[in-house]
């Protein structure tokens, strides 16, 4: 199984509502994990999706097109900075798509990420041809949608298994 991208995009319409919650959120001081996540650029809108749903469950992203200190030319600052934010985050999430998949940045983030001993899930997608997230990325855990007692939300599996458990702040480090 995997999320659907359509979903993705249709939880991106939310995307603003996201910040503001999130500021308050923070301003109470309640403690949210950090996860870096490594995308293609060209899947902006299913960032946002992704951005919303893990707001909603307590969890901030980094999003390298959000960090305003970012150079606007990749270059090997940009290679510096996404180490330094891979190694602050509390996990690494790797949003696998045909983009993803194609991207040069990608495979250099999780290798680092993997080398770095992070804690790294997959969230494969679909689209409406094909699924993403195979070959070597199942070496790692992933998030994937669910449904129980008529409620949709994410849950973690691990490499091989078929049942998952919910995906909560605390599930996220076991």
């Amino acid at each position: 199984m995997s999320i659907s991208q359509q979903n993705l995009l249709e939880k991106s319409s939310r995307y603003q509502e996201t910040f503001s919650n999130s500021k308050r959120i923070l301003e109470t001081g309640s403690l949210r994990k950090s996860a870096f996540l490594c995308h293609s650029h060209r899947d902006d809108d299913l960032v946002k999706g992704l951005l919303v749903k893990f707001n909603e469950l307590g969890v901030d992203l980094y999003v390298d097109w959000k960090d305003h200190t970012m150079p606007e030319t990749p270059n090997v600052e940009t290679a510096q900075k996404i180490q330094s934010r891979i190694k602050s985050c509390d996990l690494f999430l790797f949003l696998a798509t045909a983009n993803s998949k194609a991207s040069r940045w990608c495979p250099w983030e999780i290798g680092y990420a993997d080398a770095s001993s992070r804690h790294i899930y997959i969230i494969p997608t679909s689209d409406h041809q094909n699924s993403y997230g195979n070959e070597y990325l199942e070496l790692y855990a992933k998030i994937d949608e669910g449904i129980y007692e008529g409620r949709q939300s994410l849950a973690i599996f691990e490499t091989k298994e078929k049942s998952g458990r919910w995906l909560t702040t605390s599930s996220l480090l076991q």
